[in-house]
């Protein structure tokens, strides 16, 4: 059995798997946040209630929205600051008692839809987290790249491609620059964009209920959001040119993005063809902490 954990900024999924992949039980709980031992805390217990209620002990695999310095070993890049500079793997495997996998939640994702998701064939695909904050991450034929600095695939962190007038220097990001992807394209991002630009504060699912239903702000500022993302997406495909990328988070639920951001990056993709596609992700909400799971393999399963 493989057991997956999804810590989120504001909940911690976790899901246990049999080895053919096959989902034997999903459990949820609030994330304890700006609180560390708390944090180690629920996620022990999390875990240790799946196998209580399974009667199985399995392995642990857990995506993080962050990743594990290489170098120090401790966690760096996080959108939820209190793991920053915490020996996260090595805290959760002594609460645990076994060891731990940890990786970036955007990995995860990319990996679970890699595996048996929309990703499933592909050579390469990009796998975009598009909630909280935005992150990417990179699958080549099945494997999970990481890279030596432990950073492969966060675009969420280079600047806004070919910004506008408007757009500079863009809003300040937790990472201490200006003008990050993730300041334009996150959740609270776009809720900053529509009431900089409205001056109302709305949340995601409304600016894009209120844009389908013929508001002209909120459809001004779901433009502006689409332009962005295919900009923004552009510069994948012209580093990396995979084969497909897919949206996940809670913004991937736009159904339009799909229709509309692809004929909106033509411009900015130096090709004359692009075959790459934009996907909405196979298993929902709960991919990444399948991807979790799925960090160690099968047979590696208590």
């Amino acid at each position: 059995m493989r057991i997956g954990v999804d810590l989120g900024g504001t909940k911690i999924a976790a899901v246990a798997l049999d080895g053919s992949g096959r989902e034997l039980l999903r459990r949820r709980v609030a994330t304890p946040v700006d609180d560390y031992a708390a944090t180690l805390a629920a996620i022990r217990d999390l875990v240790a209630g799946m196998e209580r209620e399974l009667g199985r002990r399995g392995s642990v695999g857990v995506g993080i929205p962050g990743t594990v310095s290489p170098t120090t070993g401790l966690v760096k890049n996080a959108n939820s600051t209190w793991l920053i500079g915490r020996p996260l793997d090595r805290d959760l495997a002594e609460a645990l008692g076994r060891p731990v996998r940890l990786t970036n939640d955007a990995n995860c994702f990319a990996l679970s839809e890699a595996a048996d998701g929309a990703a499933a064939g592909a050579a390469v695909a990009f796998g975009v987290i598009l909630g909280t904050g935005v992150g990417g991450g990179i699958v080549v034929h099945g494997d999970v790249l990481v890279g030596p600095n432990g950073i492969a695939g966060e675009w969420g962190h280079n600047p806004l491609p070919a910004p506008r007038d408007s757009e500079r220097p863009g809003p300040s990001c937790y990472c201490g620059r200006h003008g990050c992807i993730e300041t334009f394209l996150s959740g609270p991002g776009l809720r900053r964009d529509h009431e900089r630009a409205a001056g109302e504060s709305l949340a995601p699912p409304e600016i894009v209920a209120r844009a389908q239903s013929g508001d002209g702000p909120a459809s001004a500022t779901l433009e502006r959001y689409e332009e962005r993302l295919a900009r923004a997406l552009a510069h994948v495909i012209n580093l990396l040119d995979p084969d497909v990328i897919v949206l996940g988070g809670g913004l991937s639920n736009i159904a339009r993005l799909y229709e509309r951001v692809p004929r909106l990056w033509a411009p900015y993709v130096f090709s004359d063809r692009i075959a790459t596609r934009l996907v909405p992700p196979h298993h929902g909400d709960a991919s990444g902490v399948r991807g979790a799971a799925r960090l160690w393999p099968a047979e590696d399963g208590g």
